[in-house]
């Protein structure tokens, strides 16, 4: 018995183009990430999937539903990505460097990785308990991508923000998760 997660990140937003760390703050796509989302579904049209699970900040909402057509989209708050608190709409690069100082104690105003950790860590029960044997498309950000690394692949935080695709520049059509 096991849930299939295949995770992609949602589009491109209005603040990734400015360098801006969205965090909860509720920004769109951009043109740029509006296009992105919708030739995905292109990427990805040979796999199938039984549900989508998305953070409920719109640019996560947005972009499940310009990629997956025909499918139910259930919004999820243990999704969104990390409350930044003080940093929230700043320049990504003012901390984006130091990421591994914030997995125990939270951004100022805001949340630690630790906290992103545990509301994944309740989802992931949640699929395990009402989704086994199913396929999963979870449409979100960063931080819950990395909780998922951490959850599921066994990474300590300082691992996953170390391999983080975004550093390495290595993105793909998503990226494989299973839960036993």
């Amino acid at each position: 018995m096991s849930v299939n997660i295949t995770y992609f990140v949602h589009g491109t937003t209005i603040d990734n183009e400015k360098d801006l760390a969205s965090g909860w703050c509720d920004t769109d796509l951009s043109e740029l990430g509006v296009k992105q989302s919708i030739e995905l579904k292109e990427c990805i049209k040979n796999k199938k999937f039984d549900v989508v699970f998305c953070s409920d900040l719109i640019r996560a909402v947005h972009s499940a539903e310009l990629t997956f057509k025909n499918i139910e989209i259930i919004k999820d708050k243990r999704l969104r990505e990390c409350n930044y608190g003080y940093f929230t709409r700043k320049k990504s690069s003012e901390f984006k460097n130091r990421l591994n100082n914030f997995i125990e104690n939270p951004f100022p105003n805001g949340e630690s990785y630790y906290d992103v950790e545990n509301r994944v860590r309740e989802l992931v029960k949640y699929l395990k308990d009402n989704y086994n044997n199913k396929n999963i498309a979870i449409v979100c950000h960063q931080a819950p991508q990395l909780a998922l690394d951490v959850i599921l692949k066994n990474m300590t935080w300082l691992e996953a923000i170390d391999n983080d695709w975004r550093i390495t520049h290595s993105w793909q059509p998503g990226w494989e998760y299973v839960i036993e």
